[in-house]
Parts: structure tokens; C-alpha cells; sequence
């Protein structure tokens, strides 16, 4: 259910905001334990919430802008008296002490919260299976993964089991799982989100964003969670306009840029092209200007974000050592050996893998041969951007690869997991606004992502595109069955 029903269902006194939210745990309760989106719920908080709004109602008072609209929060991202365990046996039983920046907005603005969403162990990872709550599945097909590592939030969206979802994107974690559950996924700018509260994996590409059932939705979300925070040094200080006032301007003569390099890429799943390329099709039709464009250095942002995003981690990751918070084992004799004994059985071996990863390429001797080196990389990755933005107004790319694979299929195969991100993670090494929409279906009737990205601080650009494209398209008709 979007925005617009749920709105309309509340305004003409068809139903409470209660009775609204008790219909969404009741869907939870019966779909929740076949796809695993959900950690926890919070009950007792969304009813407090909606009975606030209710009350506003029954006064005739203003309604502030989210009104009784409920939402579901990725496990990593702080909510005040709630777990938040970044699905990780080291945080398991950590409970937030505050709000995060952008769920506090949230919450300000209406916004009713349903619960907790499953996610890849401090978001590390493609498919959502290395959670220490179990694996979840994807709507459209059980047996397959949702995407990651914000599996569970885009999970929730396509099977109804809240109004929307947010997630955070370090390197497409909330646009790869739009695009394999056949939901809206955007990333902002980085900074025009505040990072405050969510539990850090790679400082530098970070960032929150929504998961809707449409664009409209999104620009909405986007809209509340954003804006200056003095809790945030990277948050930026700058107007946030009102998206939803671009959203149905005409595209004729946009300037769509098609990046050659994701195209000719010999891992892109022809099915998946030829829909993308219907897609800009369709943005022909629609009249915008299609121009190629040439990024030389995009297919090597993967590579590059694999040595910053892990040294990273390595040096956020440092501060779970069993001392002040997190899992502490009650092995070893001294403070050396407890503090490698919980590490070792706080964390999974996905976690492990990139703090070893990023240990070594900081190390004496390699910062230089492999670090340094990929911050050049990322420099010359965001030229490329500059210059493409000086020919088009924003760039088009397929989301992923390939569409939802089977569980199971890449978890002894790290690096063909990684191939996942392949055309997410530029956006993120650039600090650039990217949004997937649905474009079309597989074969086997698996949801296919189209990528928009904008240049700095044009989400409205990106959202207004996108927005016409889904309503000329009108790809996502019906959602999946249980």
C-alpha cells in the first residue's frame, strides 16, 4: 500500500491510524515467518504513536506531513530503548540509549514505526544471509535472496508489510535490494541525510535513504529525513527543497547520459539489458535527449571500494574489543586473549574477512601500494562524473547485474558476491544522489532495476525522472503472493 491509499483511508475516516496499524502486524505476524524482513516488532511504540495522530484527527487539528503512515527501520540504525544489533551476534543484545537523527524526523513528521528489519551483518554483504537471525527471502521467490545488505527493509516493502522502509547504502545496499524486490530504492547526496545513529561501517560512503512502493514516496521520506544536524560535522547545511514539487515536470529534453562501460560489461545479464535498454526507450519516447557517455573509470570502482569500504570498517570496527558494550567472552586468561576470543565469536566471518582486509591494506608498508592508491582512483572516478555532467543532466544504468539469485549461491564465492555492486558503488565513491526503479521482469518473473544517478544534490532531477518513467511504465502492477 503507497502513500496515497493509506492517506486516503485516514482523511476520509475510513479507518484509524490504529486500526491501520494493527492490520500491519497482523500481516506481519502471518507473512513475517516465510520471508524473515523483520527482527523485531514494536508494538507498543506504534500504537502509542498512531493513538497521537488519532487524537489529532478526532481535535480536527493539522496532521503533520507523515501522518499515520508506518514505517519499518533497518536494524543498523539506532531507535532510543529498542535492540539495534546490526544483525550481529556481537550487538545481539544492545539497546540504543538514543534516536537516531533521521528516524527522530521520521517520528516528528507522523511517521508510525512497525519494527526492526533484517540486514547482512553490520551491512556487510549482498543477499542478507549472513544475519545471525537466519537468511531472509525474497517476496517474489522464497528461494531466493532479497539483495543486500538491506534485504530485510526492501523485503518488507514488496510483500505489504509496511508503507516504507529505510536502509542505508555504503555501496548500493538499498538500491540492489530495490531492484531484486521490485521496490524504490534512493540514495541521497552524501550529507543531506544525517549519519547520527547509524552504526558506522565505512564512514566516508555511508548513507541512509528510503525503500518505497513508489517514487512519490520516496521524495517524501527523503524529504522528512533530511537537513543540517549539529550531531553531524558531514552533514550538509544547505535548503532542502520540497521533491515532491518537481515530480511531474516534463522530461522533454532531459539530458540522459547511457554509460557505455555498464553496457558493454560482460557480467550484465542480457536479460537485464535488454530491459534496461527498453527503458531508455521509453525516456526516448518520452523525449529526452539519450546521449552515450563515456565514464572510463566506473568498472574500476569496485575494486576501489573494496580497499576503502574494508579499511574503513577495519578502523570503526575497532571499538568492539568485550570491554565497554557488545559480546565479551568469558574465555581466555587475559585482556589480549578475551578481547581476539570476542572478536572472533562476536563476529561473523563475513565481518572478519573485511577487517582483515582493511588491517591489511593500512598496514605498514601497504597504505601506500593499496589505500592511497584507491583514493587516487576514487578522485579520477569522480572526474569522470564531473565531465559526463557537463554533457548530460543525469546518468543512466541498469541497478545490478543480474536479478535475484538463489540463496546460497555466491556464500563460498566472496568475490562473485561483490560483482553484485559492480554499478552501485560509483555513486557512492562520488557522494552522488542514485535511484533504482523497476524497469521490467525476467523469465522467471524476477523484479529488473533500472539506475538513475544525479550530480550533487539534484535528487530532484533523478526523483522527477524516475517519477515519470514509473507512471508511463507502470511496471509493478501487482506485488507477490503468498
Amino acid at each position: 500500500m503507497n502513500f496515497k491509499f493509506l492517506r486516503n483511508e485516514i482523511i476520509t475516516g475510513n479507518a484509524s491510524v490504529k486500526e491501520i496499524v494493527n492490520d500491519f502486524f497482523s500481516k506481519i505476524e502471518e507473512i513475517n515467518p516465510k520471508i524473515n524482513a523483520y527482527i523485531c516488532t514494536t508494538r507498543d511504540l506504534a500504537e502509542s504513536q498512531a493513538n497521537k495522530i488519532d487524537k489529532l484527527i478526532q481535535n480536527d487539528e493539522r496532521l503533520p506531513p507523515l501522518a499515520g503512515l508506518p514505517i519499518a527501520i533497518k536494524d543498523n540504525i539506532c531507535t532510543k530503548g529498542t535492540v539495534t544489533s546490526c544483525s550481529s551476534n556481537m550487538l545481539k543484545n544492545f539497546v540504543a540509549p538514543y534516536e537516531s537523527t533521521a528516524s527522530n524526523k521520521l517520528w516528528s513528521s507522523g511517521g508510525i514505526c512497525l519494527g526492526k528489519t533484517n540486514l547482512d551483518e553490520f551491512a556487510m554483504g549482498s543477499s542478507t544471509e549472513t544475519s545471525v537471525f537466519g537468511v531472509t527471502s525474497n517476496p517474489w521467490d522464497i528461494n531466493r535472496v532479497p539483495g543486500g545488505s538491506s534485504g530485510g527493509s526492501a523485503a518488507s516493502v514488496a510483500a505489504g508489510l509496511c508503507a516504507a522502509a529505510i536502509g542505508s547504502d555504503t555501496g548500493g545496499s538499498i538500491r540492489q535490494p530495490a531492484s531484486f524486490c521490485g521496490v524504490v530504492g534512493l540514495k541521497p547526496t552524501y550529507g543531506r541525510i544525517s549519519r547520527w545513529g547509524l552504526i558506522a561501517f565505512a564512514s566516508s560512503l555511508d548513507q541512509i535513504g528510503p525503500i518505497t512502493n513508489t517514487v512519490s514516496d520516496a521524495a517524501e521520506v527523503l524529504y522528512a529525513m533530511s537537513g543540517k544536524d549539529p550531531y553531524d560535522s558531514t552533514c550538509l547545511n544547505r535548503p532542502v527543497p520540497n521533491y515532491l514539487d518537481d515530480l511531474n515536470k516534463s522530461i522533454k529534453d532531459l539530458k540522459i547520459g547511457i554509460i557505455k562501460e555498464c553496457f558493454d560489461h560482460p557480467g550484465l545479464n542480457p536479460e537485464v539489458k535488454e530491459s534496461v535498454l527498453s527503458g531508455v526507450d521509453r525516456f526516448r519516447n518520452l523525449g529526452a535527449q539519450i546521449i552515450d557517455i563515456e565514464c572510463p573509470r566506473f568498472n574500476d570502482g569496485i575494486a576501489t571500494y573494496y580497499v576503502i569500504a574494508p579499511s574503513e570498517a577495519s578502523a570503526n570496527l575497532a571499538r568492539y574489543d568485550g570491554v565497554k558494550y557488545g559480546y565479551r567472552s568469558d574465555s581466555g586468561s587475559n585482556f589480549l586473549k578475551m578481547t581476539s576470543k570476542s572478536r572472533a565469536n562476536g563476529f561473523g566471518d563475513e565481518v572478519q574477512r573485511r577487517i582483515l582486509i582493511g588491517t591489511y591494506a593500512l598496514s605498514a608498508g601497504y597504505s601506500d601500494e593499496y589505500y592511497k592508491k584507491a583514493q587516487r582512483v576514487r578522485t579520477l572516478i569522480r572526474r569522470d562524473f564531473d565531465n559526463a555532467f557537463e554533457k548530460v543532466d543525469i546518468l543512466l544504468t541498469p541497478t545490478c547485474p543480474t536479478t535475484a539469485f538463489l540463496k546460497g549461491d555466491f556464500l563460498n564465492d566472496p568475490l562473485s558476491m561483490y560483482l553484485s555492486d559492480l554499478l552501485t558503488v560509483p555513486a557512492n565513491l562520488a557522494g552522488l544522489p542514485a535511484i533504482s526503479v523497476p524497469c521490467g521482469f525476467d523469465k522467471n518473473g524476477l523484479p529488473i532495476g533500472l539506475q538513475l544517478i544525479g550530480n550533487v544534490l539534484e535528487e530532484h532531477r533523478i526523483l522527477n525522472a524516475a517519477n515519470i518513467f514509473e507512471i508511463d511504465a507502470q511496471v509493478i502492477k501487482n506485488k507477490p503472493s503468498f
